[in-house]
């Protein structure tokens, strides 16, 4: 895992595996085209990206066309749902607490109807309870 990690950690190989998800199989000279980097770095990259197991080619003809290796990222999607499942966990004991809260103040607030303001004829509030009148 830590080589795709390490092999991810570099902006100018997380700009290749983006613009092979985008554009989808492409070969050094369009990959360079879209990355602004030499055929020969692209190649470079290409290289340590494979070795990671987050890109394969194919040859076609005297040119290698390369293309996303979604397996390569199994390991760490695996990993980092890890936390995914801890954070949404948190988060809806989170939700049930706060809606606990609202249901109790929603009760208090109905009991506590009892004492709100009324308008007189003219629009004004007087003040008064329900009971007192």
């Amino acid at each position: 895992m830590s080589t795709v990690l390490d092999a991810l950690g570099d902006p100018t190989r997380r700009a290749i595996l983006d613009t092979l998800r985008r554009q989808g199989p492409s070969s050094v000279a369009v990959l360079a085209d879209r990355v602004p980097v030499s055929r020969p770095a692209i190649s470079q990259h290409l290289k340590v990206l494979g070795l990671a197991g987050l890109v394969d080619h194919e040859p076609q003809g005297t040119r290698n066309i390369y293309r996303i290796d979604r397996s390569g990222l199994a390991e760490v999607r695996d990993w980092l749902d890890q936390f995914w499942g801890d954070a949404l966990d948190a988060f809806a004991e989170h939700v049930r607490r706060v809606e606990g809260t609202t249901e109790t103040e929603g009760s208090r607030s109905t009991e506590d109807r009892g004492s709100r303001n009324t308008e007189d004829g003219g629009g004004r509030s007087t003040g008064e309870s329900e009971e007192g009148r």
